[in-house]
Parts: structure tokens; C-alpha cells; sequence
């Protein structure tokens, strides 16, 4: 089994940082990508950003230039570095992994809220 856990959450204003961390544990096959999702109160589930294992990128429209993932493959983690926040970015955010048999585990997820 994988155990996904997610931190770095958390209450900022509008146009402050904040940097989600995720560290992935257990029995874990061979990591094909990794990524973040989020979920806004009454709305679906959408990517916010994606690292393969080989380090290429790519990120929704309304991330691009404001966030960064990043990994760290020797510590099965990866990272979200969020920068100028905006309240429409406030949501549930959620790590993911997909092996490279397909599997996909998920985080818990960790509240990011933004204040006008």
C-alpha cells in the first residue's frame, strides 16, 4: 500500500506564497508521475500542475507562471511552490501518483485558503 501526506496548507492573503510539500511511502512500484489536484467548494476535481519521473512538467492555464512543481525522487516528494495567490485559488489540494503499472493513489489533501 502507498500512503500519500500532503502539509504546507494553510490561510494566506492575496498575493502571499505558500509551498505544499507531499512525501509518498510504502510499498511503492516504480513512480511514473506525480501531481497536483485541487477542489474548490461545488466544483469537479481539476490538475493544477504534473512532474513525470524523467522531470518534464505541465500545468493548468491558470497556474502557469505562478506555480512551481518540483521533486525530489530520493525522497519520494514533491512539491508545489505557489506563488502570488489569488482567492480563486482557494481550495482543497490533493497529491497524486500514478506507477508505472497505472496505479493512482491519492492524498487526503490539504486546505489552501486565500483572502481578499
Amino acid at each position: 500500500q502507498v500512503q500519500l501526506v500532503e502539509s504546507g496548507g494553510g490561510l494566506v492573503q492575496a498575493g502571499g506564497s505558500l509551498r505544499l510539500s507531499c512525501a509518498a511511502s510504502g510499498s511503492i512500484f516504480s513512480i511514473n508521475a506525480m501531481a497536483w489536484y485541487r477542489q474548490a467548494p461545488g466544483k469537479q476535481r481539476e490538475l493544477v500542475a504534473v512532474i513525470t519521473n524523467w522531470g518534464s512538467t505541465n500545468y493548468a492555464d491558470s497556474a502557469k507562471g505562478r506555480f512551481t512543481i518540483s521533486r525530489d525522487n530520493a525522497k519520494n516528494t514533491v512539491y508545489l511552490q505557489m506563488n502570488s495567490l489569488k482567492p480563486e485559488d482557494t481550495a482543497v489540494y490533493y497529491c497524486n501518483l500514478r506507477d508505472r503499472r497505472d496505479y493512482v493513489y491519492w492524498g487526503q489533501g490539504t486546505q489552501v485558503t486565500v483572502s481578499s
